[in-house]
């Protein structure tokens, strides 16, 4: 009851109220046949923020941060739809969670915060890291979406309107933290050529005054001709930006302000981001009518690459001599050009992941390129570590100029590491002596263990220690079972636990059991495959 009574006292519920009576007096009119009154009153409709609840709900910058998954996911969902009138999809509603996706998508390419990226059925996986949170969302394929009747759009349409006022307040606080005016303002004849996110990219790379490698890669490598052309087109696009940038602080909201209290201080970039700024940092890549575009467009650049479509608006053409890799999925091609490579859209994704760059072999046009594999899997822990996960850790370990043992090589025994040029000889001298003891304290172990089963006490033990040492002769005799030590040591870890660990304990071994089963039929598949591709 007191949380119902405090909800009462909350303004939007008063809000809502005076829309409702409002509602009424436009109904009121209709029914009057008073047009006039009822074009004011709709006119004069009231409106409501949610700029109150944002603030509440999130009291820090981070906290904010940390919640973004869901919206982002929401709102790039609704980017993609169709505007429905019976669904209450309004086209407005559309362009604005557009808006804001690409906005969101721009800065992410322009700080180089990208980290992962995956392709699945459902839709492209991104992982961004902003003010040192992971964030992960989801962005639906670029293709027709279609509306199902099993869906309440009603309550998604609920979050959504919260959503994109969560998003709002962000991207307000991370243009403004590198310096950016927002909202932005963007050059009109890209926005008709449906070049949102790399108008926004040039507006984040005029805007932040310092250049970095990211505003080089967008706009460098164009020949004189076109770049001529483009700057004459834009010109009075860029003479009306620097006009209403004078004008923009003037305009910005007073409940915002309080959020750019550090705007003008500059982060340091960290390793990682070091890294991924150079990953395709003197590479030109040109992308076919066929390949995502929008997908491409974010990446390339996030990772230091300059980019160009076919198409209009686009900073070079497919002519330009300086491209090293175009992006094809399609069998044929109309003009082949020797001085680039013909890749598959998967070796951007792969490489990224992998933050180097692949061998670009397996991913020509025409061939089947290698498994796509998840970043989002920890293949150690799952057991089963794929064919090209080990190519992929090797080439990494190459980039790094370190040395990996071969595939198989019992990587504890510190000869075998020796004979691999892994570690020296006096490393492997020392690893043998803490082999050496760690093999007496686990044969002491294991020989404790089994008196302990058979009814051995300690201070027997002690008083008896011929009968021990008999003992423990006896038992060195016979070959020890390590499968069977442990399977004693688990026996009797399960007799000194409660029920309710122990019924937790068998659901864990149930698990481990059906991942080994998985494992095992992933093997399976493996070697039918091999068998089946060298018969």
């Amino acid at each position: 009851m007191k949380d119902i009574m405090f909800l009462l006292h909350d303004p939007l519920v008063e809000k809502f109220r005076d829309i409702r009576a409002h509602k009424k007096k436009i109904k009121k009119a209709w029914a009057k046949k008073n047009k006039n009154l009822a074009d004011r009153l709709v006119n004069r409709q009231p409106k409501y923020t949610l700029n109150r609840l944002i603030l509440e709900r999130y009291p820090t910058f981070v906290d904010a941060i940390r919640d973004l998954d869901d919206c982002l996911t929401m709102v790039h969902l609704f980017a993609a739809l169709p505007a429905v009138q019976g669904e209450r999809i309004q086209v407005e509603r559309i362009h604005n969670c557009r808006r804001l996706s690409h906005e969101w998508q721009a800065y992410i390419s322009r700080t180089h915060s990208l980290r992962k990226t995956f392709i699945s059925v459902k839709g492209i996986y991104y992982q961004a890291e902003v003010e040192g949170q992971k964030i992960t969302w989801l962005t639906p394929h670029a293709m027709q979406q279609v509306l199902t009747d099993d869906v309440d759009f009603n309550v998604m349409l609920t979050f959504l309107e919260f959503y994109e006022a969560l998003l709002g307040f962000v991207n307000f606080k991370l243009y403004h933290s590198i310096n950016v005016k927002y909202p932005p303002i963007l050059d009109p004849r890209l926005e008709a050529l449906a070049a949102e996110l790399y108008a926004l990219c040039r507006y984040l790379a005029a805007g932040s005054g310092a250049p970095s490698g990211n505003s080089q890669a967008i706009t460098s490598g164009t020949d004189r001709a076109q770049t001529g052309k483009i700057d004459e087109l834009s010109n009075e696009s860029e003479l009306r930006l620097a006009q209403l940038q004078h004008q923009l602080p003037t305009n910005e909201p007073g409940t915002l302000m309080h959020l750019i209290e550090d705007a003008t201080t500059v982060v340091d970039e960290d390793e990682e981001t070091k890294s991924c700024k150079k990953l395709f940092k003197d590479m030109k890549f040109f992308l076919s009518r066929e390949v995502p575009r929008e997908s491409l467009l974010f990446i390339i650049p996030a990772f230091g690459g300059a980019v160009s479509w076919e198409g209009d608006g686009s900073p070079f053409q497919e002519s330009d001599e300086g491209i090293t890799h175009q992006i094809v999925d399609r069998p044929t091609q109309g003009h082949i050009f020797l001085s680039r490579e013909y890749v598959q859209p998967q070796w951007i994704y792969d490489c990224v992941n992998a933050r180097i760059t692949l061998p670009t072999q397996g991913y020509l046009v025409g061939r089947v390129p290698p498994p796509h594999l998840s970043p989002f899997v920890d293949n150690e822990a799952e057991g089963y570590v794929p064919e090209y996960a080990e190519t992929i850790k090797r080439l990494q370990a190459a980039a790094r100029n370190q040395v990996l043992p071969l595939p198989g090589l019992d990587v504890i025994d510190p000869q075998n590491l020796l004979a691999e040029g892994v570690i020296d000889r006096s490393e492997a001298n020392e690893a043998a002596e803490k082999k050496q003891k760690w093999m007496l304290l686990e044969k002491q172990y294991h020989d404790e263990l089994n008196m302990e089963l058979q009814g051995i006490t300690y201070s027997s033990s002690i008083k008896k220690p011929v009968a021990s040492t008999e003992i423990v002769e006896s038992k060195d005799d016979k070959a020890i079972d390590p499968e069977q030590v442990a399977e004693d040591a688990r026996n009797l870890s399960k007799v000194s636990m409660s029920r309710k660990k122990r019924k937790l304990y068998e659901a864990m071994q149930i698990s481990k059991e059906r991942k080994k089963d998985k494992v095992n039929l992933l093997e399976e598949r493996k070697k039918k495959a091999q068998a089946n591709k060298s018969g």
